[in-house]
């Protein structure tokens, strides 16, 4: 049964199936991944889509095309779309860019010399930014001149409400004012705008450390390391003594400190309480990333000045949306200087509201029934020979740091990673459900983790050094666990036993 249920799905269709917004594309083999890694031609005539941020979607590459042709570009130069004309400033401002032609156009058009380091530097700062253009504003443009014949057909709130049912839902979420509320273009561009109000303000204050507590997703890191004149990293999350003994000489300095609850992807959870206590001490805001944990899960009301979220994950539930959020804490007294923290995100345009404010409905329904269905899967995993390892909020070493903030004693981040007895390609490839990057989606979604967001590390011997150092498995399988049927979802695990 669990066969009719979960089918392979072919390298380089778009997750979720038949949709050109779609976050995620399917990587069904542990060769596509590695391909994908090596950037082969072969995969790369496959793999025509996936998250915004790390592939071009097709039709910014048909739009640059056309502003291309459209303003007569020289061949010389690279056509690269921003989300708009406040981030072609800052980036021709840190790259030196300036454009010769007049570009009159609602969104970002710079030009990059080609055959030049420069183009790389430009696409990864735009990735780690998030200041990309938006699929369905490119839609809409590629529709109105003709270039495409019809719109992808989805499911759109009013225009007039969409914005408001999002900021509402959060704010309502995380029991804050509405106006504590600021959208993004995507989870990382929220966070680069809160590093940026924290540079800007904390320097007056002395304060130019921002200290990165635990292994923190890797473009968060990149973010610090781009924005910030000093950061300080502890990779261990459970270890606040370090930290204790770091702020006793430099907590005068340190401007905040930003974590993730849980971490991704071992799902590690700081003892909050203590955490909190070392930030009142030293004056220090404490941002929260609580995309993992969502604000139905963990209740942190009392312990974080500022919230960040990704919308695309659990918030959407489908997949087709980019988009993050700001969200300040009325309690620790930020609301003054809320400007600071906002005025760095990028416009979010419209039609993405439109889509989101549908799919945010149904955020709390969703995140319950996943949080349902982990907890199950759990259970079935700690009976399974195959599994060596298993990385979730409650595991022993995590229990009592995560059971502070519990919403209810069914409430599990709807994440679960793996390690296992046999061969990671064997278990890799013999699962039938989604397979490619991203999660938080209703349909169960898995992602090796480490080949995907670590291959650098995986290449070098000092690489694979530093990933046993932090604890990183290589041969980590991460699940975005689903709302299918919990019997269906493990009949597919069970397939691993044979």
């Amino acid at each position: 049964m669990s066969k009719e249920i979960f089918k392979p799905i072919e390298c380089g269709q778009t997750l979720p199936i038949n949709n050109i917004h779609a976050v995620s594309v399917s990587m069904p083999n542990i060769q596509d991944v590695i391909d994908y890694e090596k950037q082969t031609p072969e995969i790369l005539e496959k793999i025509k889509s996936g998250y915004p941020r790390f592939i071009l979607h097709p039709y910014l590459k048909k739009l640059a095309l056309f502003i291309k042709d459209k303003y007569k570009v020289s061949d010389d130069f690279e056509v690269v779309l921003l989300s708009s004309k406040k981030a072609v400033e800052l980036i021709s401002d840190k790259y030196f860019i300036h454009n010769k032609i007049e570009v009159n156009e609602a969104f970002g058009v710079i030009l990059v010399q080609k055959g030049t380091s420069q183009l790389q530097k430009v696409l990864m700062y735009i990735q780690h930014v998030g200041c990309n253009l938006s699929s369905r504003l490119a839609e809409k443009y590629l529709f109105d001149i003709g270039v495409i014949t019809c719109l992808h057909k989805e499911k759109l709130e009013d225009k007039k409400l969409a914005k408001d049912i999002i900021v509402n839902t959060l704010a309502k979420a995380y029991n804050q004012p509405s106006k504590n509320v600021c959208l993004a273009p995507s989870g990382m561009n929220a966070i680069y705008s809160i590093v940026r109000g924290l540079n800007s303000i904390q320097n007056h204050n002395g304060r130019n450390i921002l200290v990165q507590f635990g292994w923190l997703y890797l473009d968060t890191m990149n973010i610090v390391n781009h924005h910030y004149q000093q950061s300080k990293i502890f990779p261990d999350i459970l270890n606040l003594d370090l930290l204790e003994d770091y702020l006793k000489i430099e907590g005068n300095k340190v401007s905040a400190i930003i974590t993730e609850m849980p971490t991704n992807p071992l799902l590690k959870t700081v003892d909050i309480k203590r955490l909190r206590a070392l930030c009142d001490e030293y004056n220090i805001p404490l941002v929260i990333d609580t995309t993992f944990a969502t604000p139905f899960n963990l209740d942190l009301e009392e312990y974080a000045d500022i919230f960040v979220e990704s919308l695309t994950k659990f918030a959407c539930g489908n997949a087709d949306v980019l988009m993050g959020a700001i969200i300040l804490n009325k309690r620790h007294n930020l609301s003054h200087i809320c400007v600071e923290f906002f005025k760095h995100c990028e416009p979010v345009y419209i039609k993405d509201m439109q889509r989101l404010a549908i799919e945010i409905k149904d955020y709390e329904k969703r995140v319950k029934k996943i949080s349902t269905n982990t907890k199950l899967l759990v259970e079935y995993f700690k009976k399974c020979s195959y599994i060596k390892d298993i990385y979730y909020c409650l595991n022993d070493e995590n229990k009592a740091n995560y059971s502070q903030t519990m919403r209810d004693d069914n409430s599990l981040t709807g994440i679960v990673s793996l390690t296992f007895t046999k061969p990671f390609k064997e278990v890799y490839d013999q699962l039938n459900f989604a397979k490619g990057p991203s999660l938080g989606t209703e349909f169960t979604l898995l992602m090796p983790y480490t080949y995907l967001a670590h291959w650098d590390l995986i290449q070098s011997k000092k690489g694979n050094e530093f990933l046993k150092e932090i604890g990183l498995p290589i041969d980590l399988l991460r699940i975005s666990v689903g709302v299918e049927n919990i019997d269906e979802i493990i009949n597919e695990f069970k397939r691993l036993e044979d």
